[in-house]
Formats: structure tokens, sequence, C-alpha cells
């Protein structure tokens, strides 16, 4: 019986530490702003825009022609500023992280 009592008052700090094993790493939503160069028109825009939110992870992309930048909010488990900004020159438009 004391036994049994032994493994049941551990079975708490099993679980607890099984549930902390598994857990995935927290999301950290991170914004970046990009400037992007070589824009000339509302459609290069447009390529940018899509090419940044193509990107697994990013929740939001906002692209100014007039400013050349982009605005992306992205989930940083999921992606990163290096793949975002290979999202931009795999589109034809190199990009730099701005800080």
């Amino acid at each position: 019986m004391r036994r049994l009592v032994r493994i049941i008052a551990t079975f708490p700090a099993v679980l607890l530490a099984l549930a902390v094993s598994t857990m995935p790493a927290l999301a950290a939503i991170k914004t970046v702003t990009l400037t992007v160069s070589g824009m000339t028109c509302a459609a290069c825009l447009i390529t940018v825009k899509t090419a940044l939110t193509k990107v697994h992870g990013v929740e939001k992309a906002e692209v100014s022609f007039e400013k050349k930048e982009a605005v992306i909010t992205y989930d940083d488990t999921k992606t990163n500023v290096d793949k975002l900004k290979e999202a931009t020159k795999n589109a034809g438009f190199p990009s730099t992280e701005e800080r």
C-alpha cells in the first residue's frame, strides 16, 4: 500500500515534467521594417507583398511604394528576417533591415 501511495504522490511531478519537455517554444510575434530597393510602380508593391505573405509565419505585410519599405509582422518560431529578405530578393526586390 505504501508503494502505491509513493507512486501516486510522484504522479503530478511526472506529468509536469512531461508537459514541460514536450511544450513548444512560446511564439514571439515580432515586427521588422525592411527597406525595399527597386520598387518603381504599384505592381512592384503587389509583387513584394505577395512574396512576403507566402512566407510561413508571416501574419501581416504592409508595403509602401512611396517609402520603399515593408513592415512585416511575423512569428519568430516559424520564420526570421533572413527568410523575409530572401523572399523579397527572390521576387526581384532586394531588401535590407532598418535598424
